[in-house]
């Protein structure tokens, strides 16, 4: 970003940034703003980027004294001392706020890419993520923007899974464990841990907060049937806002509850909505399962009908062909998904052959920060 032309206002509060770019609108920064956000280092740390103020540092009658643009910067003077700070313009492009209030509805992330049954998921071999700076950065772009990601020829030892998370970020431990086996029980804990097939879901809705990825990592696969599938919940939402705004204004108003009591000493609980957004209406979750749902008692009486319907209609979205993707995963194959936004499912399987599969939690701020990191 290129900019032409820096103004001050008379009072000194806002400096208002004019494109060179004639297709572009100018943009308007408060005195305020650009004194906490002030890059120099008596402001943030130059090693870390940490502020190194307070806001009680900065005079409440702050104001901009001089602007300027030279050097290929914003050079600002503020009344509170001598320095002037050089901004770099596409920072401050990057940064801006100034612009319409966009008004009320749910809106989805637009570094996400929304996907159906007819998606083209990205995927990678082990040995080259695991090796290659370039294969692992588009890897991880591939998982963040799409919240699912596969990895092939991997070894077949257990564990493996763990490398797999520690190649982006840090898992998290659980009442299951560091990770957890997925193989028929004969006294199960958990549905996973049988040949049924699982509806499409999203993993530990009980948890607060909630498990933000999952890795599932095949080391046998023998048995018949037992195919992966995997549901872009974002997009399931998005359909349901155009079929039906009200739906999804109920099923992100209130709170769904779940809970799991499988185990002894454990009784794990949550109250949130299965649709849960920002507060300027970014959807940022989904919670969705069928297994853990428990009593609904926070939606009011005269609402309660309506609730359903929409719940109902979300879960006929979820298992629309349209919307799935399926597989089968292969030993030494393993999947990722955000699990605030993509669920995944198992469709039934026989005991005739075996079925291994191990699974963790990865934290997806591992994710993103790896992933930062690598493009700058």
């Amino acid at each position: 970003m290129v900019f032409a032309q820096a103004e001050v206002d008379p009072s000194g509060q806002v400096v208002t940034l004019t494109p060179a770019d004639n297709n572009r609108a100018a943009v308007r920064f408060h005195a305020i703003w650009l004194r906490d956000n002030a890059p120099d280092p008596d402001t943030k740390s130059p090693s870390n980027g940490q502020r190194l103020i307070t806001l009680h540092d900065i005079p409440k009658d702050i104001a901009i004294t001089a602007v300027v643009i030279e050097d290929e910067q914003v050079k600002i003077k503020f009344n509170d001392r001598d320095l002037v700070v050089g901004y770099d313009p596409s920072w401050l492009a990057a940064h801006a706020y100034d612009r319409a209030n966009e008004g009320e509805g749910l809106w989805f992330n637009p570094g996400l890419t929304l996907w159906g049954a007819d998606a083209d998921m990205p995927e990678a071999d082990h040995d080259d993520v695991m090796g290659q700076d370039a294969a692992k950065r588009d890897w991880l772009d591939g998982l963040y923007r799409y919240g699912f990601a596969k990895l092939n020829n991997g070894p077949t030892e257990s564990g493996t899974l763990l490398k797999v998370a520690e190649a982006f970020g840090y898992v998290r431990e659980t009442n299951y464990g560091k990770w957890f086996e997925v193989r028929t029980e004969v006294n199960p804990v958990n549905l996973a841990y049988t040949g049924m097939g699982l509806q499409a879901h999203t993993d530990n809705p009980y948890r607060d907060p909630v498990p933000t990825m999952q890795i599932l990592y095949c080391l046998e696969n023998a048995a018949e049937g037992g195919d992966s599938i995997v549901v872009d919940g974002f997009a399931c939402i998005q359909r349901l806002m155009e079929e039906d705004p009200e739906a999804v204004r109920l099923l992100s108003q209130y709170c769904a509850r779940f809970g799991y009591h499988g185990s002894s000493g454990v009784a794990l609980q949550s109250r949130r909505p299965m649709i849960e957004a920002t507060p300027d209406g970014e959807v940022i979750c989904i919670r969705f399962n069928n297994r853990s749902s428990s009593a609904f008692t926070d939606i009011p009486f005269d609402d309660m009908a309506a609730y359903y319907q929409a719940y109902r209609r979300l879960g006929e979205l979820i298992d629309d062909p349209e919307m799935q993707v399926s597989f089968k995963l292969e030993p030494g194959q393993c999947f990722i998904v955000d699990n605030t936004r993509v669920l995944h499912a198992r469709k039934g399987y026989t005991g005739a052959g075996n079925r291994w599969l191990q699974g963790c939690y990865p934290d997806k701020d591992g994710l993103i920060s790896t992933l930062s990191s690598m493009r700058n």
